[in-house]
C-alpha cells in the first residue's frame, strides 16, 4: 500500500448498532413550508447576531434580518418571504429548555426571493472578497459544532495550511444526512471544495468516508473526475468522525493536546459546509436551509429532508408520520452525542443534523448508576487516550486543577466511555458539568482581575493628577515668592526717593501683592499637610517640605517689604468692602463643601470627576479673592463693634454645628466616614465658638443695647410655639420608637434654647404703654398667623412621619379652621389687601433649549476625550468640530 493510500487507526472506539438503514433508503424530500418560522439569533459558536429588521416589516427570501455582531459571529437570513411578527425570547433547542432571542416570520406562502448576485467567475476575485462572500452568506459548520466558517478559513499568517480534509464520515448511529447529500449532490460538494482550495491553496486535499456508505463513495469518486483530490475510505468505527480522530486516521499525525488542527497546518470542513459554500458563491444564496435526518421507530416514514431553518420540530415530525403514543424520547442529534429536546416548539437551526424520535424498546432508559468497579473499560474505549475513571473521581471532588492536568478539555464528549461502562455511570454528564464549572470559575477570575486592573489604573491616574496639580501649585508659589523676594530687595533704594508722596497711607501695592502671595503659599501648605495626614507617602512628604520652604520664602519677602516701607496708619488705609468680604467667605465655604462632598465618592463617574476639577479651580480662585480682600481689611484694633447681624449669624452657625455634632455622637456604631465627619465638625464648632466669643466681647454693653427688634421677637415666638407643638405631639405617642425618642430629646433641647432666647428678647422689648396704638389692634391678626403656621407645621410633620388617615384628617380640618380664622382677622384688621404683582418671564423657546443642550453635550464629550490620553486624534478633531458647530448655531439663532 502506497503512502497516499495508507490508513491509520485511532486508539479505543466502539461499534454501536448503526441503524442508518431506517432513513437512507429514500431520496431527500423537500419539507413543507411552515406558517411561522422562528430564527434564533445564536445558531453558531460566538456572539449572537443583531436584528436589522423591525416588527411588522415585510421581508423576502434570503434577505438579511440579523447582522453579525463581532468577528466570531455570523448573520441570519430570512428562509422565506413574509412579515416579521415578533422579536424576542422564543423556545431554543437546548437541553435546559431555556428561551433565547429570536426573530419570528409569518410566511406569506409566496416564497419570493430577493435579487441574488452569484459569482461563478470567483477565481478572479481577491481572497478577501471571496471570504467576505462566505461570511455574509451566514455559513457556519454544518457538522454539529457550528463554528463560523469564514473565521476558520482565515488562516494564520505564520502557519500555512498544507492539508485540507473533507469530513464525510458521519460516524454516529442513525444519522444519514451527509450520506444522502454526497449521493445526490456530489458535484456541488466538489465545487465547494474547489472554492476552498482557491482560498487556502493547500498542498493536498483528503476526503474521508467510512466504508459503510458505498453509494456515497461511488458518487464522490465519479464527481472527482480528473481532480487530484484523494478519496480515502476506511473501516467504520465510532467516533472516527471527530476532527482530531479523522486527522489521525487519514494522516497519522496527532493534534497536540489543547491545540487546533491549524497548529499543524491542517483544516477540516464538513461535506454539508462545502455544499453551502458552493450555493453561496456560485448561486449567491445564503444559508437558509439544510439536510436533516428524521429517524426513529416512532416515525412512520423516516427520511432525510431539506428543511428551512426556523421550521418547528413538531411540524417536521408530523410530516414524517410521528406516532406520539410510541414516542419515548425526542433527541436532536444522534443517540451518542445528541440531547433530549424539552418541547416540540423548538425550531430547526444550522446545527440540526438529525431528529431521533425513539421508542422505549429502541432506546430504553439506562439502569441506575452503580459504584465504579475499576474495570478499565472506559480507558480502553476512549479515542483521546484519556483516563475517564480518574476524570470521574476528580469531577465528583471538584478538583479542577487535577482535571486540567489530566486534559479534561481534550474530551470530545463522544460517550464511548459511558457506552461501555458496566456500572452505567453517566460519565459524559460529569465531564460536561466539570467543564462548565471550570469555564465559569475562569470567567469570574478574569472579571475580577480586570476589575482589579481598572481600579489600580484609576488610583494611579488620580495619584498622578494630584501630584501634577501639587507640583504646579508649588512651582507657581515658589516662582512668585522668588520674584517678590527679588523685587523686595531692590525696593528700599527706589522707595527712598518718593516714599513721602507715593503712598500717603496704608500698604503699598507691592506689599499687598506680597501679602497675597504669602497667604496663598500658606493655604497650599495647609492643604498639602491635610493630604499628608490622610494619605502619608514619600511623594506627599517631599511636596509638603517644598511648599513649607516656598511659604517661608514668601513670608520672608513680605517681612522685608514691610520693614523697608512701614505702612501708614491703618485708619487711612482704604478698607475692603465688608459685604464683598462676607460674600467671598460664603462663596469659598460653599465651594469647599461641594469639593469635600465629591472627594468622598469612592468611584466617581467621568462627569463627577470633571465637576470636581472645575470646582477645585473655582475654589482656588475664590480663596485667592478671599485672601486679597482679607489683606485689605482694617486692623483688628480699629475694628468697630461687632455688627448685630454678624453676631446673630455666628450664633446660628454655632448652634447648627452643635446640633450636627450631637446627632453624630448619638450613633452607636458610626462608620469610619462618620467618625471623620464628626472630628471635622468638632473642629469647625471649636472655631465657631471662638469666633462667637470674640464677637460677643466686641459687642456693646447690655445697658446700651437697643430694644429687641420687633421682627426678631415675633420670629422667636413663632419658633418657640412650633417647637412646643411638636414636643407635645411626640409626647402623646404611647409607644414611641427609639428614633422618635431621640427626636423628642432633640426637640426639647431646641425648645429650651428657643424659650431662653424668647425670654431674653422680651426683656429687651419696650414697656407695654409705649406700644403703638395700632399694635394692640393687630394682635388678633398676629395670633391667627402664628396659629396657622403651627397647624401647617403639625400637618407636614404628620405627613412625613406616615401617620394614620384619621390623624391627618383631623390636622387638615384644624388647618382649614386656622386659615378661616386668619381670613376673619384680616377682615377685622381693616388693613388693605396686599397687591399681587406678577412678573411674566420670557420663556425659552424649544429651539434655543435644544441648541443649548447640544452645546452642553458636545462640550462634555470633548472634555471626556481630552481627559483620556489614548483618545484618537480624529475623534478629538470631530468632537471639537461638533462643539464649534453647536456654538455657532446657537449664536445664529440668538441673533435672529
Amino acid at each position: 500500500m502506497s503512502a497516499q493510500e495508507r490508513i491509520w487507526d485511532i486508539p479505543g472506539g466502539i461499534h454501536p448498532a448503526e441503524r442508518k438503514e431506517l432513513s437512507n433508503r429514500t431520496p431527500i424530500q423537500p419539507a413543507p413550508l411552515p406558517k411561522h418560522l422562528t430564527l434564533p439569533l445564536n445558531q453558531h459558536i460566538g456572539a449572537p447576531a443583531e436584528p436589522v429588521v423591525a416588527v411588522g416589516e415585510r421581508v423576502l427570501k434570503g434577505q438579511l434580518i440579523a447582522a453579525a455582531n463581532g468577528f466570531v459571529s455570523v448573520p441570519v437570513h430570512a428562509p422565506t418571504s413574509g412579515t416579521v411578527s415578533f422579536i424576542g425570547p422564543q423556545p431554543y433547542p437546548h437541553v435546559s429548555g431555556m428561551l433565547a432571542p429570536a426573530i419570528v416570520i409569518d410566511s406569506d406562502g409566496l416564497d419570493k426571493w430577493i435579487e441574488l448576485t452569484p459569482q461563478p467567475d470567483y477565481r478572479h476575485l481577491e481572497n478577501s472578497a471571496l471570504l467576505e462572500l462566505i461570511r455574509q452568506a451566514g455559513i457556519s459548520g454544518l457538522g454539529g459544532a457550528g463554528f463560523p466558517t469564514a473565521v476558520k478559513l482565515n488562516a494564520r499568517p505564520t502557519q500555512k495550511i498544507h492539508t485540507l480534509i473533507i469530513n464525510g464520515t458521519e460516524c454516529e448511529p442513525y444519522i444519514s444526512a451527509d450520506d444522502l447529500l454526497m449521493r445526490e449532490r456530489a458535484n456541488e460538494m466538489i465545487s465547494g471544495i474547489d472554492i476552498l482550495v482557491q482560498l487556502i491553496q493547500p498542498d493536498q486535499v483528503l476526503i474521508g468516508i467510512e466504508d459503510n456508505k458505498p453509494e456515497a463513495i461511488a458518487a464522490v469518486r465519479s464527481a472527482l473526475s480528473e481532480r487530484s483530490y484523494q478519496l480515502k475510505v476506511f473501516p467504520t468505527k465510532y467516533p472516527s468522525g471527530g476532527e482530531k480522530q479523522l486527522i489521525q486516521i487519514l494522516t497519522g499525525v496527532e493534534v497536540p493536546s489543547g491545540g487546533l488542527p491549524a497548529d499543524i497546518g491542517m483544516l477540516c470542513q464538513n461535506v454539508g459546509t462545502c455544499v453551502a459554500i458552493h450555493d453561496a458563491v456560485m448561486h449567491g444564496k445564503p444559508l437558509i436551509s439544510r439536510i436533516t435526518t428524521l429517524t426513529g421507530e416512532a416515525l412512520a416514514r423516516p427520511m432525510n429532508v431539506e428543511v428551512l431553518l426556523g421550521t418547528p420540530v413538531g411540524e417536521l415530525l408530523e410530516f414524517a408520520g410521528l406516532n406520539r403514543s410510541k414516542l419515548n424520547r425526542l433527541i436532536m442529534g444522534g443517540p451518542m452525542m445528541g440531547f433530549t429536546l424539552p418541547d416540540f416548539a423548538v425550531p430547526v437551526i444550522k446545527t440540526t443534523n438529525c431528529l431521533l424520535a425513539s421508542t422505549t424498546a429502541e432506546l430504553p432508559p439506562p439502569p441506575p448508576a452503580m459504584p465504579c468497579i475499576r474495570c478499565g473499560e472506559c480507558a480502553e474505549a476512549c479515542p483521546a487516550s484519556l483516563l475517564p475513571q480518574q476524570l470521574h473521581f476528580f469531577a465528583i471532588g471538584q478538583e479542577h486543577e487535577q482535571l486540567k492536568a489530566h486534559n479534561l478539555f481534550d474530551c470530545i464528549e463522544c460517550g464511548a466511555c459511558a457506552y461501555v461502562c458496566p456500572s452505567s455511570i453517566p460519565l459524559v454528564q460529569y465531564y460536561r458539568a466539570a467543564k462548565g464549572e471550570i469555564r465559569e470559575l475562569e470567567q469570574r477570575q478574569l472579571k475580577a482581575e480586570q476589575s482589579k486592573q481598572r481600579f489600580e489604573l484609576r488610583q494611579e491616574r488620580l495619584r498622578r493628577a494630584e501630584e501634577q496639580k501639587e507640583a504646579e501649585r508649588q512651582a507657581r508659589a515658589a516662582k512668585a515668592a522668588q520674584a517678590k523676594a527679588a523685587q523686595a530687595q531692590a525696593a528700599p533704594a527706589a522707595a527712598s526717593s518718593d516714599a513721602a508722596a507715593a503712598k500717603p497711607a496704608g500698604l503699598s501695592d507691592e506689599q499687598k501683592k506680597l501679602k497675597i502671595e504669602a497667604s496663598m503659599a500658606q493655604v497650599a501648605l495647609k492643604k498639602a499637610e491635610k493630604q499628608l495626614a490622610t494619605h502619608a507617602s514619600p511623594e506627599l512628604q517631599a511636596q509638603v517640605d517644598e511648599l513649607r520652604s516656598a511659604a517661608a520664602i514668601a513670608q520672608q519677602a513680605l517681612d522685608m517689604a514691610m520693614a523697608a516701607n512701614p505702612p501708614a496708619m491703618a485708619a487711612a488705609t482704604p478698607v475692603a468692602d465688608d459685604g464683598a468680604l462676607k460674600k467671598a467667605k460664603i462663596d469659598a465655604a460653599m465651594l469647599r463643601a461641594q469639593v469635600r462632598k465629591l472627594e468622598k465618592l469612592e468611584a466617581p463617574s467621568d462627569e463627577q470627576q470633571s465637576e470636581l476639577q472645575q470646582l477645585r479651580s473655582q475654589l482656588e480662585a475664590a480663596e485667592k479673592l478671599l485672601a486679597s480682600l482679607e489683606a485689605q481689611a482694617p486692623a483688628p484694633t480699629v475694628k468697630p463693634t461687632a455688627d448685630d447681624g454678624v453676631l446673630k449669624k455666628a450664633k446660628i452657625d454655632a448652634a447648627m454645628l452643635r446640633a450636627q455634632v450631637r446627632k453624630l455622637e448619638k450613633l452607636e456604631s458610626p462608620s469610619d466616614e462618620q467618625q471623620s465627619e464628626l472630628q471635622q465638625l468638632r473642629s469647625q464648632l471649636d472655631a465657631a465658638e471662638k469666633l462667637l466669643a470674640s464677637l460677643e466681647a466686641q459687642a456693646p454693653a447690655p445697658i446700651a443695647k437697643p430694644a429687641a427688634d420687633d421682627g426678631a421677637l415675633k420670629k422667636a415666638k413663632i419658633d418657640a410655639a412650633m417647637l412646643r407643638a411638636q414636643v407635645r405631639k411626640l409626647e402623646k405617642l404611647e409607644t414611641p420608637s427609639d428614633e422618635q425618642q431621640g427626636e423628642l430629646q432633640q426637640m426639647r433641647g431646641q425648645l429650651d434654647t428657643a424659650e431662653k432666647l424668647l425670654t431674653s428678647l422680651e426683656a429687651q422689648a419696650p414697656a407695654a404703654p409705649v406700644k403703638a396704638p395700632d399694635a394692640e389692634a393687630s394682635d388678633p391678626l398676629k395670633k391667627a398667623k402664628i396659629e396657622l403656621a403651627m397647624k401647617r407645621a403639625e400637618l407636614k410633620k404628620a405627613e412625613k412621619a406616615g401617620s394614620d388617615e384619621a390623624t391627618l384628617i383631623s390636622l387638615r380640618e384644624a388647618l382649614a379652621a386656622a386659615e378661616q380664622a386668619l381670613h376673619q382677622a384680616e377682615d377685622a384688621s381693616g388693613k388693605p389687601a396686599p397687591e399681587l404683582v406678577r412678573t411674566d418671564k420670557k420663556p425659552i423657546d424649544e429651539t434655543t433649549r435644544a441648541l443649548k443642550t447640544e452645546v452642553a453635550f458636545a462640550r462634555a464629550d470633548l472634555r471626556k476625550l481630552e481627559r483620556d490620553a489614548n483618545s484618537p486624534a480624529d475623534a478629538l478633531t470631530a468632537a471639537r468640530q461638533r462643539l464649534a458647530n453647536a456654538e455657532r448655531q446657537l449664536q445664529e439663532h440668538a441673533g435672529s
